[in-house]
């Protein structure tokens, strides 16, 4: 994993966008994510996984693949994944293969980007804009994990402006709406 200021330009959303401006796994805790990683081999990850579920009392988990060959309407699909949103729910990506970015947004309102690879489990909190993309390989496995069924259900800026899940976010990182 790492993390650092999105540098804003118009290129490939699946660049790295890397502005040189680092940022620590302990600013990524103050915006409430939380990031673990499973160096172990395939059932001593799934343990962590299945102690994180229990920790957390998730009840669901798949798996999703992601590439131009294995998901239809690729491009599309990439672009609704990279529009700014929030979920109700936090969202736990086990990454299994591939790579991919996770963009959210900081007390400044400014895009951190998380790089994320195989064996990086990321918790990204409720209530916080983000968006995600692949990176330039156009490949990622992971695994998602759900409290209930499994779903997808984004709320997008500026909708989830006044959402109470974001101004509980907000006020948890002492960010103003």
């Amino acid at each position: 994993m790492r993390s650092y200021l999105y540098d804003n330009s118009n290129a490939d959303q699946r660049e790295l966008h890397d502005s040189g401006v680092p940022v620590s796994l302990e600013k990524l805790q103050e915006l409430g994510v939380e990031y673990r990683r499973l160096d172990g081999n395939v059932s001593e990850n799934l343990a962590a996984v299945d102690k994180l579920c229990q920790e957390r009392s998730y009840k669901n988990r798949d798996e999703i693949n992601i590439s131009p060959s294995l998901l239809p309407e690729y491009e599309k699909k990439i672009k609704i994944f990279f529009t700014e949103h929030i979920h109700e729910d936090e969202e736990i990506r086990f990454i299994l293969e591939g790579a991919g970015f996770f963009d959210v947004r900081d007390k400044e309102d400014r895009w951190v980007r998380i790089l994320v690879e195989k064996g990086d489990l990321l918790i990204v909190p409720a209530g916080i804009y983000h968006r995600f993309t692949l990176d330039t390989s156009n490949y990622i496995k992971a695994m998602r994990l759900f409290k209930e069924d499994p779903k997808w259900t984004p709320i997008n800026r500026p909708d989830a402006d006044k959402n109470q899940h974001h101004l509980a976010h907000l006020q948890l990182i002492g960010a103003s709406s």
